[in-house]
Parts: C-alpha cells; structure tokens; sequence
C-alpha cells in the first residue's frame, strides 16, 4: 500500500441555484474516507467530490496504472493486480480487502468494473462497507435487460416490442426475429456501452448478428445469453437522471440527449434535449421515477428511453449508476450528482423537491478518445507527449484521467477526457464546444477532435434533427477530410504568414554576422496551403501583424501567443481564432476547426523551384490485408491457395473487447499467411497477402 499526497484539481465554475444551494447543506455526518472502485477520469471525477466534502480518497490501481492520475490525486493508493481488468479492477476480494486495509468506510464504484454487479454490494454489505449506490434489489432487478423490460412493463412504463426470453441459438433468433418483423436489434443481457449489440436487417444479419453478440456478451460480461427486440427507426436515444433516498424522496433531473452514437457508443450528449416538451418531459421523468420506486431505488440512476418522431418514448434500459455524460445535468441544474450520491448512502435526506429542480442554460459534452478518425476510428494507444486541455471556466469544464507523459493503454477505455461546454442555450453551448476543441492541444496519439468539431459544425446538428442514425447517414462513407466544416483559408493563411515571418525575424538576429551582411526579412512572401498558394506581403506592428492577401488586409493579433507555442490564440480582423501549430521540418502543421492542413512559407524564388520538386508515390499494399489496429488475432477463415470473393470473412481481431471482423474488399486468391491465430497484433502488421 503507498500514500500519495494529492494535488489540487482544477475546478469548474457553474452558476449557483436554488437546487445547488440546497445541496450543499449538510445534514449529518459522512464517512471519514471513501475507496473509489474505478480508474481514469470517473476515479478523479469522484475524487474531485471527496476532497469538496472534507472526506479522504483511498485509489486503487493495476500495474498499468500504477503512475495514474487518479493514484496521484487520492490520499491513499492500493495495488490490486496486473492489468487485465479480470485481473484487477473486477476482483470484488481485492477491493473488499483494500478496504480493510485502508479503514475506508464505504466505495463508490464509479462505472463500467463492478458499479452494477450486485455481488459487489453484497460483498460491501458482508463486509460492513458502505455501497455508493442503489441496494441488491436495484441493482438485481435492473441488471438484467430482460427481466428489467418486464418489471417496467408492470410498473406502467411503456416498453419495445420484443422477445424477452433468453434465445438458445441463432436459428431461434432468426425465428424470432421474422415473428416481430425487421429490423431487430440482438443485446446481450447483461450488456452494456455498446457492446454484445446488433441491428438486423435481415436473416443473415441476424444469425452473424447472434454470434457476435454472444462472443463479445461472454468476453465483456462472462455472461452469453441474449435477446431480440423491435429496433425503432429514426429513433432518439434520450435518458432522465433519477436521484433517491432513503427516505422515499425520488426526483427526476430532466434529460439527456444522447442520439449522436457511433456503433452504439455515445459520442455527445447534451442536456436538455432539442427535441422534448415539456409534457413529453414530465411524463418520461414520472415514468422513470415510478420505476425506481417499483425496485426501492435509492442513489443517482438514469433511465433511457428510445424516442420516435411523434415523440412515443419507450424504455430501453436502467443504469444503476453514475453515466459517463452526467456532468451536463449538473451543469444544467446546479447539482453535484457525485455529492449527492455520497450523502444519500450516509443515510441523509435529499434536500431539494421535484419543485426545486429548474433547467438552466445548455450543456453539451463531448468525448474525446485515443483513436483515429480518419482510419475507421481505430484505437490509438501511446504516450501522451504532450497534453494541454482548455482552460477551464464558467462555459468550459474538462473531467479526464490522463497528464501528459502520461500513457494511453490498450488495456481499458480508451478515452482522453470528456469535453463539456455551457451557454445560456444550445447556439452558444455549440459555439463554446467548438472554441474549446480548437484550444485542446493533444499529441502522441491519434484522437478524435477533428470528427468532434466536424459533428458540431454539421448543420443537421445545428438544426437538432438527431437520431440515433446520425452519424450512419450522415457519415456513410466513414470520416474523411470532406467531411470537414468549410473554413476561410484566409485564416490559416494569414496566421501562417504571421507565424512563419516572426521566426524568420527571430533568426534573422542571430549573433555573429558580419557587419553590413545582416540578414534581411523581406515583406513578400508565398503561403502553399495543400494545393493552392497563396502570395502574400506582411508587414509587422507592435500588436501584430498586418497581411495584404489579394488585395486585402487581414490584421492578425495575438496579446498571449510567445514564440514557439505551439498555440496560437488571437484574432483575425477581430474574429477570435485558435490554431494549433506544429513544426514540420521547414514547414508548419497547422491544426484549426478540425481540420489539418500541411503549410509552407516560401520566398518568391523557392516557390518556383519548388514546384520542380518531384513527388514519392507511396508504396503499393493493395495485395495485403493489414491489420488495423493492435489487437489479438482471434482468428482466420482462410487458408493459403483459397479463393475468396468480395465480402467474405476473412479475420477476427480484438480490440478493446470489441470483435472486429475483416472481411475481403474484392475477389481474389490467398497467397499467404503472415501469421497465425492468437498472435498479437502491431496497426498496419501484415496478416494476409494476396496473389
């Protein structure tokens, strides 16, 4: 066991309200000092409550973790294993025994590991440790996706058509699956953050759809069976934050919008929704209060509900837990979720009324993780070499568990840190989110900001016509630069100029020169931004820059950017701007509103020799499968000298717990394997080649 002593924690500013006020209010004791079963940035999250409440953090950590943030952040830290999470972080003896060791009185489990396994609580419970959440009944009732439908259906919640029995195998499912009618959807029962889930559209896609299912249910939840229910078309994902106590007080906190999903993973969130009245409003979140109080619910929950069009609302699942996108409920509402959750399991009343509960202002949040866009969103592990978040303020808050130097590991959830951004409504919490994703300086690994601010820029978001089916429609064809906002290149023009003319400044007073050969700065210049160039003249003043770019002027001003920072804050002509710059050699890398741009700043005379420069045509791959990402090889359907037609499986690579399965993009002849089955796998390592 090690003590750390931690660091103060930025914290996020949010306007004070009558329910927040009444939240602070102390009502009796607390614990003297809480374990936090969890890592990353829901450990420093929970964390960040502790130390508010004058309460002492116990951490826990694998070997991976062993330099994490949350380690540094809480007053003790307990090593509980290697780090496989089935080795660790979901060992409920290890957390129960750090515990003991500690003298902590209670845990939160944050969520994802152990936060909904009702063995847990039990074990807590045996144990005369405290839970930071609902009780076994809850948690056992609402665990299991089938038996939660039915339980809802009894308490008056309305429900999806389906099938809730557990299927035996894929001809069942098929079978069950034309009786409702396509599309289903295939969920695993004990499923959760997207995985063990499949649309189906068809029979084939049902039986493919089955397996898959099941294979990632029983590697994530050591749990196989699954179930088929009606999948809703043009639907909302849209979820009502519950909070209970033990005194038979149940308040519902609004909702959230969380339809931008990709593979069924959230990617924003915002609170409240575009969509909802307030009639539809009220109905969900009595619904979602009835049903805590039909299994004695007690601690923060969210109930989500799929949506239509003609706002029919139908319940998907109950989270018995904290969600990964609360911070815009508290945003919204004054509301530290965190605090409450620990004063309730003291034993405390909740101190505000459903009457005290008000909407206030607009609350996006983004997540922002280690993978890359523009190569399918593969997972990108590494070290982050250097990591500069927004600063945080009134419209900015970002929760994360990462530092720079510190390292992105291929054993857990690859998220950086979730991005929210807050405005008096949803236009200017959408301009704040986009500023702030121009200032989040991250590099070492691939990240996901550019697709962010693509999503934010787009204007079906603008006009809040969400669905769950987002980012398939909108993004048939995966991400690629088109996808991109349309920008001025008149900005990255002229802060490229200005950039590139104060280094030149900068070097042309070296020391040492001979006396009447002093190098000179000259005022005309060419910017190349991808294809295009650009003439330009500049001239410097004591607050900036002037640029003259086809015939007009484009005053640059920056009062914080030094020299070398590899962020640029200021204006054009007024218009606040942040780039992002990074050196390229003897060019520059600049990075702004998501989209990358390669930018070199010649003299008149290298401009025109360097259109003579001949270009390196990348080498051919077409003849191999790569693997694209680093993964394990689960397996190959192929073998040498077999022919394969277009579409056919070809590997099985897991990755983050996910079953990624390659298939062959045309017809051809297998000429060799490059490795075998249960290898582990570097991005771009070769595992097959073509004749």
């Amino acid at each position: 066991m090690t003590e750390k002593t931690a660091k103060p924690a930025p914290k996020a500013k949010a306007k004070t309200k009558p329910a927040a006020q009444a939240a602070k209010a102390k009502a009796g004791p607390l614990f003297d000092k809480i374990l936090i079963a969890n890592r990353g940035e829901i450990a420093c999250r929970v964390i960040k409550s502790c130390k508010k409440l004058g309460i002492k953090s116990v951490a826990v950590y694998s070997d991976a973790d062993k330099d994490a943030l949350h380690v540094a952040m809480a007053d003790e830290a307990v090593h509980i294993g290697p780090p496989p999470s089935a080795q660790s972080y979901l060992l409920i003896d290890k957390i129960v025994d750090a515990c003991k060791k500690t003298g902590a009185q209670a845990v939160h489990p944050g969520y994802g590991f152990l936060s909904e396994k009702q063995e847990f609580q039990a074990a807590l419970a045996k144990a005369g440790i405290a839970f930071i959440g609902p009780g076994a009944k809850a948690i056992r009732a609402m665990g299991d996706k089938i038996e939660s439908k039915k339980l809802a259906k009894a308490a008056g919640v309305s429900t999806v058509p389906g099938y809730l029995g557990v299927i035996k195998d894929a001809d069942e499912a098929v079978k069950i699956a034309q009786g409702i009618g396509y599309p289903v959807m295939v969920k695993a029962s004990a499923g959760g953050g997207g995985k063990g889930m499949r649309v189906a559209l068809n029979d084939a896609e049902c039986r493919e759809g089955f397996r898959s299912a099941t294979a990632e249910a029983k590697s994530s939840f050591a749990d196989d069976r699954v179930f088929v229910e009606k999948f809703i078309e043009e639907p909302r994902h849209i979820e009502i934050q519950i909070l209970a106590d033990s005194h038979g007080n149940t308040l519902y906190l609004a909702e959230r919008e969380c339809s931008i999903q990709r593979r069924h993973q959230k990617v924003i969130e915002e609170a409240p929704s575009p969509f909802l009245d307030a009639k539809t409003r009220k109905a969900m979140g009595e619904q979602a209060v009835a049903l805590a109080k039909a299994v004695d619910y007690v601690s923060a929950g969210t109930v989500e509900f799929i949506v239509d069009a003609k706002r029919n609302f139908y319940f998907l699942e109950m989270n018995t837990r904290l969600q990964v996108e609360h911070p815009v409920t508290e945003k919204i509402t004054g509301i530290d979720l965190v605090e409450c959750m620990i004063r309730v399991a003291a034993g405390e009343k909740l101190p505000m009324k459903q009457a005290d509960i008000k909407i206030n202002g607009w609350a996006i949040e983004a997540r922002v993780y280690a993978e890359d866009p523009f190569r399918n969103f593969l997972p990108s592990t590494g070290r982050l070499v250097r990591y500069n978040p927004p600063a945080e303020s009134d419209s900015v808050r970002v929760d994360t568990g990462v530092y720079e130097g510190g390292e992105i590991s291929m054993f857990y959830d690859p998220m950086i840190a979730k991005l929210i951004a807050y405005g008096s409504n949803r236009v200017e919490a959408t301009a704040s989110m986009r500023e702030a994703l121009d200032r989040f300086y991250i590099r070492g690994v691939s990240h996901n900001i550019p697709f962010l601010a693509s999503l934010m820029g787009h204007q079906r978001f603008v006009e809040g016509r969400l669905s769950t089916n987002f980012i398939a429609e909108e993004y048939k064809n995966g991400f690629n630069a088109s996808d991109l906002p349309p920008e001025d290149p008149a900005i990255l023009v002229a802060v490229a100029a200005s950039v590139h003319f104060a280094h030149a400044q900068r070097n042309a007073a070296i020391s040492g020169q001979l006396p009447g050969h002093e190098m000179k700065v000259g005022a005309d210049w060419v910017v190349k931004l991808g294809e295009e160039s650009y003439p330009v003249s500049i001239a410097a003043l004591e607050s900036g820059w002037t640029v003259l770019l086809k015939g007009k002027k484009l005053s640059v001003r920056s009062d914080s950017w030094i020299l070398g920072h590899p962020l640029f804050e200021g204006t054009v002509n007024g218009r606040p701007v942040s780039v992002q710059i990074d050196r390229k050699q003897v060019g520059w890398r600049m990075f702004h509103a998501g989209s990358q741009a390669d930018v070199m700043v010649y003299t008149a005379q290298q401009a025109e020799l360097a259109k003579l420069m001949p270009t390196k045509a990348p080498p051919d791959m077409s003849k191999y499968l790569l693997s694209p990402m680093p993964g394990l090889l689960v397996s190959l359907a192929v073998a040498g000298g077999q022919e394969v037609k277009v579409g056919e499986e070809l590997a099985v690579v897991e990755a983050m717990k996910m079953m990624n399965v390659l298939k062959a993009e045309r017809d051809g002849v297998v000429k060799k394997l490059h490795t075998q089955a249960g290898a582990s796998l570097a991005v771009d390592q070769i595992i097959i080649e073509f004749a």
